[in-house]
């Protein structure tokens, strides 16, 4: 029996009116936490000793299950008190650093919000460029060989590293440069810097929508929008020129934080439809398609086009700048409601129309 199967088996064995919400302690669990405590639902929190102090400081957390590494989730012990307890589990960023995917879709028997499936595409950023470009989203281009390199390219590396190593060059000389020095100040380990994924640098704007996918009502919304602030290369414009040339500054991308942010009206639409599109392809990539939440990094351009890099297939930390509502949630609901609620929301709605199953997998 494959792991979808098995979770829709362990559907028929959950008590309905019992059903708690978990997720793993870190990333964007502290509003999953409080999204499902205004349900009405309780929560578990599945940390390392030593990490719940953090989630008992905001007393968001009903129960912990603690494991020696994050992967432990993976364990049959883990799993079967998850289950006890008639757990949803809410996946976010650190799903995908610290498990392996493939054994996440394939062992996981825990009903998970979400398409496990498309989660395991979001750790590909090739497989995350076949999405955006075969949804007929507008993508950069993707450098395979170091060699080719003809113009301003962004580089990064596998997993959710929070922009940790990431780098901008313009040569093949510039790359060695750069990657050597990011080894040098362990950014980068020298295994990681044999994956090295080469993506066209837009030069733009930054901005990064949360989408929610309703299978139950098959409509898509705008959750909010977020943009980053990445140390050390939002800290360098303190810096005087002469200075970062004589110091041979190389700024990396690391994500220190978030700032909510509030696009022009007429770019909405524009949105809407990149989110449209993403759905429909995701329908052909995986049955049943996107589910809850997914986000998009993007850039407009000075002309106004919008330009798609990256996909994740669940909540993503920029949510977390619009904990308690955004514009665009006020403008749909005109109540608090944010991502964490909305997941909350959308597994409260399906327990009472019994379609549970339609939003996890």
């Amino acid at each position: 029996m494959d792991a979808l199967q098995s979770v829709r088996e362990t559907l028929k064995d959950y008590d309905l009116d019992d059903i708690s919400i978990a997720t793993i302690g870190s990333h964007s669990a502290l509003q999953i936490f409080r999204g499902a405590r205004e349900e009405g639902f309780k929560t578990v929190c599945i940390c390392t000793k030593g990490r719940d102090k953090l989630y008992k400081r905001f007393k968001l957390v009903d129960e912990f299950i603690y494991v020696k590494s994050l992967k432990d989730i993976l364990d049959e012990g883990v799993q079967a008190r998850l289950r006890d307890l008639n757990a949803v589990v809410v996946p976010h960023g650190s799903f995908n650093a610290y498990i392996n995917q493939s054994e996440m879709e394939e062992k996981f028997r825990v009903p998970l919000v979400g398409n496990r499936t498309l989660l395991k595409w979001e750790t590909s950023r090739h497989l995350q460029h076949k999405w955006l470009s075969e949804a007929g989203l507008r993508v950069p281009k993707i450098y395979d060989k170091i060699d080719d390199i003809d113009g301003l390219v962004f580089v990064k590396f596998p997993g959710a590293r929070g922009g940790k190593g990431y780098f901008i060059v313009d040569s093949p000389e510039a790359y060695d440069g750069k990657m050597a020095d990011m080894i040098e100040k362990g950014l980068v380990t020298e295994e990681v810097a044999k994956k090295p994924y080469i993506q066209e640098y837009i030069i733009g704007v930054s901005v990064y929508p949360h989408y929610f996918y309703s299978a139950l009502s098959g409509e898509i919304e705008l959750i909010g929008i977020d943009k980053r602030y990445e140390s050390s290369v939002d800290g360098i414009d303190r810096i005087p020129v002469p200075e970062q040339l004589a110091q041979k500054i190389n700024p990396s991308f690391t994500i220190v934080g978030n700032f909510p942010m509030v696009v022009r009206e007429s770019l909405l639409d524009k949105y809407f439809e990149m989110g449209e599109q993403i759905v429909a392809k995701s329908k052909k990539i995986a049955s049943p398609g996107a589910v809850g939440p997914f986000c998009l990094e993007t850039i407009v351009t000075e002309d106004l086009d919008v330009v798609a890099f990256e996909i994740s297939a669940r909540i993503v930390a920029g949510c977390n700048v619009n904990i308690g509502y955004s514009p665009y949630t006020y403008l749909s609901y005109g109540e608090p409601m944010y991502m964490g609620k909305r997941i909350a929301r959308e597994i409260k709605e399906a327990v009472k129309s019994g379609e549970l199953s339609k939003v996890v997998t």
